[in-house]
């Protein structure tokens, strides 16, 4: 079996950004590594008349919908797009039009975190629709609903930061319930943060990581099934921290700027390399 039939491999040079992968693609009749992922992707170049990557920005105008041709209404469109870096992969076999969204992690070896998801608490409601009882405990998570305002809650706890809770320290009966919701409802989660809905839901991720050294560039390919199953395969869990792992996500507080008190997740884009060993 090649590497290329893995979905895995290492090029000299960085491309590490999505221009650049953009570009790669768009050179795809001369770029050995385009050549590659086209053939993951499940074409034969032989066949492909041409191929166009456009760089999906994070933040849409309703004329870049427009321009896309998506039937989404902008609103709902907005809702559903995944927040990290989105190429749209348009390639053309015969009079077939073919797409495919694909979503672009850089990551480190010595990285620890690659945020995939980050929304208010109340965004989260309205899509996952969770009672008020598991946003009340989540806002608490966050900070967002600050422990001083509960002193019922808090009691005689000695808390570990004065801004929020940590999920252990919660009341039993809403911690039991956040992970509840979160076990019950774990394929519906894994979905959203990491497919995303709609017309620009992924269709397969690609994380690259270069090394200075070498200057070279490690890469995998995978479909977005294979990495929803990777990374959300295991139970809902309280972390050794006081976040909770989903599988091998983890949702935390976001904290830092901007925007510490929203809900984020992250997931470690290296551990995907072990499915091309």
């Amino acid at each position: 079996m090649t590497t290329f039939e893995l979905g895995s491999a290492t090029a000299k040079g960085g491309f590490a950004n999505e221009k650049a992968v953009c570009s790669k693609f768009n050179n795809w009749k001369d770029d050995r590594e385009a050549q590659s992922w086209l053939e993951i992707m499940g074409y034969d170049i032989r066949q492909v008349d041409s191929v166009e990557a456009i760089h999906i920005p994070t933040r849409m105008k309703r004329t870049d919908v427009e321009r896309l041709g998506l039937q989404e209404s902008y609103e709902e469109l907005m809702k559903f797009k995944k927040a990290d870096a989105q190429l749209r992969i348009i390639i053309i076999i015969g009079k077939i039009v073919k797409i495919e969204n694909l979503s672009l992690k850089k990551a480190n070896s010595d990285a620890d975190f690659n945020q995939i998801d980050k929304r208010w608490v109340s965004t989260y409601q309205e899509i996952w629709k969770f009672d008020d009882e598991v946003t009340f405990g989540l806002k608490l998570f966050t900070g967002e609903i600050s422990p001083a305002s509960h002193p019922e809650i808090v009691r005689e706890k000695v808390l570990r930061d004065k801004r929020r809770l940590f999920m252990d320290e919660l009341p039993k009966n809403l911690r039991n319930k956040i992970l509840d919701f979160f076990t019950v409802n774990k394929i519906l989660v894994v979905a959203d943060i990491l497919k995303g809905r709609g017309g620009l839901s992924a269709n397969w991720m690609l994380i690259t990581r270069y090394s200075k050294e070498d200057n070279t560039t490690t890469w995998i390919l995978k479909d977005i099934n294979t990495v929803m199953n990777f990374f959300g395969s295991g139970e809902v869990r309280i972390s050794p921290r006081g976040s909770v792992y989903i599988g091998k996500i983890t949702m935390m507080r976001k904290g830092g700027t901007p925007d510490p008190k929203k809900l984020q997740f992250k997931i470690k884009p290296c551990a995907l390399f072990k499915l091309g060993e």
